[in-house]
């Protein structure tokens, strides 16, 4: 499942632990949503991309079991896009469980 607009928002709060590399943190949130969340590479990088050139995060090379990976991890204006990112998705989701849970209305 891939909710839209979720995975920036998922990326922030991974790298506000540590940084990590793409395949790390795909897998860190497939394992802490205990399977229901599985972004691909496909959908993962390009918005990695998008949030480095937004200026939140930050990129840099580092070897890895013999081989050089590209680690990201978060900038104070990442920190920041994060609080606010998270206080919408509250939102978001309170709107939307009002609406499941209060039934149908006609």
């Amino acid at each position: 499942m891939n909710i839209k607009g979720s995975l920036p928002l998922l990326i922030l709060h991974i790298l506000l632990a540590k940084p990590s590399h793409g395949y790390e943190i795909a897998k860190q949130i497939n394992r802490q949503s205990e399977g229901i969340l599985d972004f691909k590479g496909g959908t993962l990088y390009p918005t990695l991309h998008t949030l480095e050139k937004e200026g939140l995060i930050d990129s840099y090379t580092q070897e890895e079991n013999g081989r050089l990976r590209r680690y990201y991890r978060l900038k104070d204006a990442g920190r920041e896009a994060l609080e606010v990112e998270t206080e919408e998705w509250s939102r978001f989701v309170g709107a939307v469980n009002q609406i499941i849970e209060g039934g149908a209305s006609a």
